[in-house]
């Protein structure tokens, strides 16, 4: 029996397709773009658990004949057009939409047809988008308001799993997921907007300096491998209590916590300090909030990585590749 990823050459999804394969799956990776050398070399140990496909979920019958040759058990859905800049989503709006949404319909349909044991959905925490106050928790059962096209098409997809799954017959549960950042994040014709983290490490990996005036960090930022982690600890729980759940650390990094972070695991460092007015100017009242992981903590998962842990990590990575972008 196999595991279905799609998206499985992208940041997220390369994660996804490690961490399972580590726990023993058969993984078919299916994504529009074939696997690079980076993938590759990223997935080296793993290479015998792994298929690769160049499909599009676009694209239904390529997707009913990934379904009619192989024993799929279990299905992560993580392909997605990341279009949250203003002018992508301006320039893009009929491919965010159909990619995030109609390819949704088109890998739920496969799912239908192979009666799969689960099927899990990788959300974003952009579905809490809003005027929430800063610190506040951000807790699956919230009513949700989100505002651009990526948070949009994320939110319906996750109404549009549970009742395809209730219509048919099949175990479907969403994750919300919460800043991820570490090893494979990178510009792809899908993904154009990098995390804070991924900006900050490749400055210092260059011998740039960081502009704190410039940049507010604080974020639930969550090391990718404890993100996949979690999602393996999803796919695989025995049951499911809730058909949401929010995966994260639990706590929104400040930007004193990011600056020590970096200056404790890489030295060499350079900030240009912000001015004695931006330092005095007051916290921001909304912001996003941290996301509260009660239910995933039920199910014995707990985050391995704080941020210094996942920065050590993440430039280890980075060197070892010669990834300096």
């Amino acid at each position: 029996m196999a595991t279905l990823v799609t998206g499985g050459t992208g940041f997220v999804g390369c994660n996804i397709v490690r961490v399972l394969a580590a726990r023993g799956h058969q993984v078919i990776s299916l994504d529009i773009a074939p696997p690079d050398d980076m993938v590759r070399k990223y997935l080296d140990p793993w290479k015998g658990k792994v298929t690769w496909i160049q499909s599009d979920i676009l694209d239904r019958s390529a997707l009913e004949e990934v379904a009619a040759s192989h024993d799929i058990e279990k299905i992560v859905h993580a392909a997605v057009y990341t279009g949250t800049r203003a002018d992508i989503e301006k320039s893009e709006s009929h491919r965010v939409v159909d990619i995030n949404t109609g390819g949704t319909i088109n890998v739920l349909d496969t799912a239908r047809r192979l009666s799969v044991k689960r099927f899990l959905y990788v959300s974003s925490g952009g579905v809490y988008a809003g005027k929430r106050l800063a610190d506040e928790p951000l807790r699956e059962e919230m009513a949700l308001f989100p505002i651009n096209l990526y948070d949009i098409s994320k939110y319906a997809c996750e109404m549009l799993t549970k009742r395809y799954g209730d219509l048919h017959g099949f175990n479907t549960v969403s994750v919300r997921l919460s800043s991820p950042y570490g090893p494979m994040e990178r510009v792809t014709g899908h993904r154009a907007v990098m995390s804070l983290v991924y900006d900050w490490t490749g400055r210092a990996l260059r011998g740039e300096p960081i502009d704190l005036s410039r940049t507010t960090p604080d974020r639930d930022f969550t090391y990718v491998l404890d993100t996949a982690t979690a999602i393996g600890t999803v796919l695989d729980a025995p049951s499911l209590n809730h058909g949401v759940y929010n995966i994260g650390r639990g706590h929104k990094v400040t930007l004193d916590e990011m600056t020590t972070a970096m200056k404790q695991v890489y030295p060499a460092v350079k900030f240009i300090e912000p001015s004695p007015e931006a330092r005095k100017a007051p916290a921001p009242r909304y912001g996003r909030g941290p996301m509260d992981i009660s239910r995933l903590r039920e199910l014995g998962y707990a985050p391995e990585h704080d941020i210094a842990a996942g920065l050590r990590e993440y430039i280890a990575w980075r060197e070892e590749f010669s990834f300096r972008d």
